[in-house]
């Protein structure tokens, strides 16, 4: 069954995904009436920086349609482009629960975004008058540093190709759908993302392609459901992924 003040709110919901539709639900399950009165819709454009490190965290934002990815400026000023997103997160919530008064990302879009925005102080209102919302941002929160610090510790142990073979087997087990993956394949983005040089990226794509183990369609890296099965295979034997 719909949620009626959420879609009332949100009524683009009705023209997105059924698995985002329900992570809006899911979210805004126990919001009070008050909270959709305070909802903004606003349109982001492709490349468009809409969070900056360091600056205040005064809002929370929504991602109803579209792709984003982090972007950290910390090492020698070069821009390392280390998540994307196509998930709902409340992007500020982090900061709410850690306490901090500003951003600690840079965040931008790949696409064109519908965003969802709520200022900070009716975000905290909501929170500290809602335990099952405070639990369920702390519990996405909790899930997405884990993730975050369990990965940086898996590539820590691999080596070149090793460790592009886990960034698929990441991306398909989160953005996968249908049992098919597709990546735009650029080869400083996946450098960035893995540590490793544009040239072993090069290197090890070429490998992959010559072993069956990824696909190519025009400029995107293309994963099957057998080809994750043995990309995984190839890292579970380095490290255990369980």
């Amino acid at each position: 069954m719909k949620h009626k003040p959420l879609y009332d709110a949100l009524p683009f919901l009705n023209n997105i995904d059924r698995e985002k539709q329900e992570q809006f639900q899911e979210y805004f399950k126990s919001a009070p009436l008050w909270l959709f009165d305070a909802l903004i819709i606003d349109e982001l454009k492709k490349g468009e920086v809409f969070v900056r490190e360091g600056e205040p965290a005064d809002t929370i934002f929504f991602i109803g349609r579209g792709i984003i990815e982090a972007t950290d400026y910390r090492v020698y000023g070069t821009p390392y482009d280390y998540m994307q997103f196509d998930k709902l997160y409340a992007f500020g919530g982090m900061e709410f629960v850690m306490d901090l008064d500003v951003y600690k990302t840079t965040l931008r879009t790949i696409t064109e975004c519908i965003a969802v925005k709520l200022s900070r102080s009716k975000f905290e209102k909501w929170m500290y008058s809602d335990i099952r919302a405070m639990k369920y941002e702390a519990k996405l929160v909790g899930e997405y540093l884990l993730r975050e610090g369990r990965n940086s510790r898996i590539f820590l142990f691999l080596q070149g190709s090793d460790r592009l073979a886990m960034l698929f087997v990441d991306r398909f087990e989160r953005y996968g759908k249908n049992g098919m993956l597709y990546i735009k394949g650029n080869r400083q983005n996946l450098a960035d993302e893995t540590g490793l040089c544009v040239k072993s990226i090069s290197r090890s794509v070429k490998k992959f392609l010559e072993d069956d183990l990824i696909t190519k369609e025009g400029n995107k890296i293309v994963i099957n459901q057998d080809q994750y099965n043995r990309l995984k295979k190839i890292v579970s034997l380095k490290i255990d992924l369980d």
